[in-house]
Parts: C-alpha cells; sequence; structure tokens
C-alpha cells in the first residue's frame, strides 16, 4: 500500500499495514462469508493469522466452513504470505497431504502484489472453490484435518 500525491509515494511499513488489514478483519469483510483474524494476540510480529472461509452456493462447497492458516514473514506484504488449509479439501491448487495452497497453481500467490491482502487471498480462494475444476470435486468428510 503506498500514499502519496503527483509521482511521490510513500510506503506504509509492514506493521501499519498489519493493523489496517487486523482492524479490516475484526470489522467483517462483505457478506461475512470470509473472515480472518491473528492467531496470538501477544505476537508483537503479527506473523500468525486464521482465516474462514464459508463455502459458496451451488458447490460441494455449499454451506461448509473451512479454516485455514496464513503465516505472514518479516517480508510480508513484499512476499506473499504462506496459506495452509486447516480443514481438509480437495481443489486443484491444494496440496492433498499438507493443505497448503500452492502458488504455482494459485495465480493471487503466484502473481503476488504488494497491494494485495489476506481478505483478497481468501475472497479469491472461494472464488475457486465454485470455479467449474473445483465446484463438483469429492471432498474429503466435513470436520477433518491436516
Amino acid at each position: 500500500m503506498t500514499l502519496g500525491s503527483a509521482g511521490s509515494s510513500v510506503v506504509v511499513p509492514r506493521n501499519f499495514r498489519l493493523l489496517e488489514e487486523l482492524e479490516r478483519g475484526e470489522k467483517g469483510i462483505g457478506d461475512g462469508t470470509v473472515s480472518y483474524g491473528m492467531d496470538d494476540g501477544d505476537d508483537i510480529y503479527m506473523r500468525s493469522w486464521t482465516g474462514t472461509i464459508i463455502g459458496p452456493h451451488n458447490s460441494v462447497h455449499e454451506s461448509r466452513i473451512y479454516q485455514l492458516k496464513i503465516f505472514c514473514d518479516k517480508d510480508y506484504p513484499e512476499k506473499s504470505p504462506s496459506v495452509r488449509f486447516h480443514s481438509r479439501i480437495n481443489m486443484t491448487c491444494v496440496n492433498r497431504e499438507t493443505g497448503v495452497v500452492e502458488a504455482k497453481k494459485f495465480a493471487v500467490l503466484g502473481n503476488w502484489q504488494r497491494e494485495y491482502t489476506m481478505e483478497h487471498i481468501l475472497v479469491q480462494l472461494k472464488k475457486e472453490m465454485a470455479a467449474s475444476h473445483n465446484r463438483k470435486l469429492a471432498q474429503p468428510p466435513e470436520g477433518t484435518y491436516f
């Protein structure tokens, strides 16, 4: 996120950016089907986050609640966070053994831009669930975890 006018820009420091994302996540996002927050409120580096996605309508994911772990290393937002499903899911961009969202198969992570946010990742993952190549894939039993 950069701020400035007419050719000048200021890069918002990592912790300010994460505080902004935390505030937005706590207020709720859009229709309430994606949310996120910190795992540990005492983590001064704001690295470990939890995300939740309620599966999209008209798909095998409908009404399922998926939990994810998001890790923002010290170089976030210059580099993408690591994202891993905690809830078991079958999607083409998710490693079946570990639940890791693979950057090579998920464009948001693979073509990361500093302006992207955790909210953007979760919204795009939800859209990916509804995509034709994912919306009818057989799923593991609900309530199972990686």
